[in-house]
């Protein structure tokens, strides 16, 4: 009998078994969500060294446009962090070293190969410097990081700021001191494009380039405010014009791409003035109304009295 129940299989208990649903195991470690900006940081990082390879083959059309790219995704990873509760230790950290290749490294090669290597030995040192001042900036925003970290706040930032600066940059940042330093790039190729030979090889000159990366190096590592427009608010009557203004430039963008990036990072390079004239005004009315009030003890005794 025993063997006539063996032959006729599992009872109805092991037949209900294969029916219970499976436990699934359950993974240490970060959500898919929270890796996104790591992802895309490394998206930027591709793109960088992508620009250096390619501007080794005089392709400086296509060099420019993935620098541009690194700038665009340097520029959402950290708001994607911040949206996703995903920043981290790792994070930052990988994201100044990504930084310092797509923004320091790879402006400073592109210009060399294409223009400064004329100069020999003397069209270098302006990239080296270039190159030491973006390490630097990213260097002192990292020592921030360590000094304001405490075990209940893992990534706080840099030292909190004053209110009225809260809208500054310290120095030029260093996806933007790129833009500034491809001015030259962006120009000579606009003006190719529109057939004007003599401002094409004018802006290709490399004292251009490396009067500008000098320039721009001293900028990133300054202490110079410079606008950071991430609580800029826009006072409702002039939303309707900014709106017009950006589809504008999109629609030049897609027409006359290096014109629309040469005329950017003009007019960047321009608004630094304003930006220090508005930081001055602010930090002088802040003082003000921190200031305080002397009253003249003897006049108002005797009004008292």
């Amino acid at each position: 009998m025993s063997g006539g129940a063996a032959s006729r299989g599992p009872g109805l208990r092991g037949r209900l078994r294969r029916f219970r649903p499976r436990t699934r195991p359950r993974y240490q470690g970060p959500s898919f969500n929270r890796l996104i900006p790591n992802i895309l940081t490394m998206l930027g990082l591709c793109c960088g060294l992508s620009a250096i390879r390619v501007a080794l083959d005089a392709q400086w059309e296509k060099a420019a446009v993935l620098i541009v790219v690194a700038g665009a995704i340097d520029g959402l990873d950290g708001r994607i962090a911040r949206m996703l509760k995903g920043t981290s230790r790792f994070g930052a950290e990988f994201d100044s070293l990504s930084d310092f290749l797509c923004f320091g490294v790879a402006p400073a090669l592109v210009l060399y190969m294409w223009t400064l290597h004329d100069a020999r030995g003397l069209g270098f040192a302006p990239c080296l410097l270039f190159a030491v001042c973006s390490a630097l900036r990213l260097a002192r925003f990292n020592a921030a990081l360590v000094e304001t970290s405490t075990p209940a706040l893992p990534l706080t930032g840099p030292a909190p700021k004053p209110a009225y600066a809260q809208n500054f940059f310290t120095g030029v940042p260093a996806p933007a001191g790129a833009g500034l330093a491809l001015f030259p790039l962006f120009a000579t190729l606009t003006f190719t494009g529109w057939d004007m030979p003599g401002l094409a090889a004018l802006t290709r000159h490399p004292a251009l380039s490396g009067v500008l990366l000098v320039v721009v190096g001293g900028l990133m590592v300054s202490t110079l405010p410079a606008w950071s427009f991430k609580n800029f608010k826009v006072p409702a009557e002039y939303v309707l014009p900014l709106l017009l203004g950006i589809g504008a430039y999109v629609a030049v963008l897609l027409t006359e791409p290096w014109a629309a990036l040469a005329g950017a990072a003009f007019l960047y390079g321009g608004m630094l003035f304003f930006s220090v004239r508005s930081y001055t005004r602010l930090k002088r009315e802040a003082e003000a109304m921190l200031e305080p009030v002397v009253v003249a003890g003897g006049e108002d005794k005797s009004a008292n009295g």
